[in-house]
Formats: C-alpha cells, sequence, structure tokens
C-alpha cells in the first residue's frame, strides 16, 4: 500500500552562489521559503521538479520537499529542511548577517 501524498515545495540551491532557494507559484526562484509554492498535488509535484531539473543553466540539485502550510507561507516539516532556511553554518554569512 503506498503512502498518501503530503505537501511539498520544490528546492534546489542557485548554480551560481549556492544559496537555497525555493521554487514560487509564478516559476521565480526566492531564497525565502514562505514565498514557495505549497504543492499538494502528487502529479502537480512531478510535473513542478521536472520543470526544475529542465532549469540546469540557474539551479542544481532540485528536489521535493516536505513542507506544511504555516501563517506566513510554507513551514518545512523536517530538521533538514528547517537547517537550510537558515542558510550556511560554517560562519556568519548570507541570511545569518541579515538576523
Amino acid at each position: 500500500m503506498s503512502r498518501r501524498f503530503t505537501p511539498k515545495v520544490v528546492t534546489a540551491n542557485a548554480l551560481i552562489e549556492g544559496d537555497v532557494v525555493w521554487l514560487t507559484e509564478d516559476d521565480r526562484w526566492t531564497r525565502t521559503m514562505s514565498e514557495a509554492e505549497l504543492i499538494d498535488d502528487e502529479a502537480h509535484a512531478e510535473i513542478r521538479l521536472l520543470d526544475a531539473q529542465r532549469q540546469a543553466d540557474v539551479v542544481v540539485g532540485a528536489y521535493l520537499a516536505d513542507a506544511r502550510a504555516g501563517e506566513d507561507g510554507p513551514e518545512p516539516t523536517h530538521f533538514r529542511e528547517a537547517f537550510r532556511t537558515r542558510g550556511p553554518s560554517n560562519y556568519a554569512h548570507g541570511k545569518q548577517v541579515e538576523a
């Protein structure tokens, strides 16, 4: 028996900067997870992932990540994705400098 589909977001890393990015409903890549498209249909999620994987000149390593609806948009459900929203951990730069 297959597992029930849970909501997802499409995520990847920006090719040039390496930043974590999420795909928005209007086909932009954003560095803020809350702006990502929350996908609750498995077939639509697979299509969006294929769209992302075709953008090899913009992003690398695109995949579907579990997410849930939050007050301000999608939120991570797994510690790995929560960790990715905070930016690099080796020293303060990028998102950590802004915080």
